[in-house]
């Protein structure tokens, strides 16, 4: 199962950085420029940096799974992004090639 949800905000590549770095002593991680990956034991974030998107793909075995994987990437970012005062992210089913449709949380 896969689900996606956008963000926009000049902070992203900063903000997979942080994710990634603070996960990193828990799981296995990986982090380039604009990019970044955490594995948890639930499933998988996938974050894409654009100049004003972060773009985050939650992918796991099952519903329950994919739920906690949301939840643990999602509120970290806030944790993380608390300055910029967000709205939940809209999680959205990721179609088969990976689009999904245009929904975003805005500051």
């Amino acid at each position: 199962m896969e689900t996606t949800a956008t963000l926009r905000t000049e902070q992203a590549a900063k903000y997979i950085a942080q994710l990634c770095k603070h996960f990193a002593h828990k799981v296995d991680t990986s982090h380039s420029e604009g990019h970044g990956e955490c594995r948890f034991t639930c499933g998988t974030a996938i974050m894409d940096a654009d100049t004003d998107v972060l773009t985050i793909r939650c992918t796991a075995f099952d519903e329950s799974q994919l739920k906690e994987t949301q939840h643990v990437i999602e509120s970290h970012l806030l944790r993380f992004a608390f300055r910029e005062e967000l709205q939940p992210l809209q999680w959205l089913p990721s179609s088969p090639m990976g689009k999904t449709d245009t929904l975003e949380a805005k500051i």
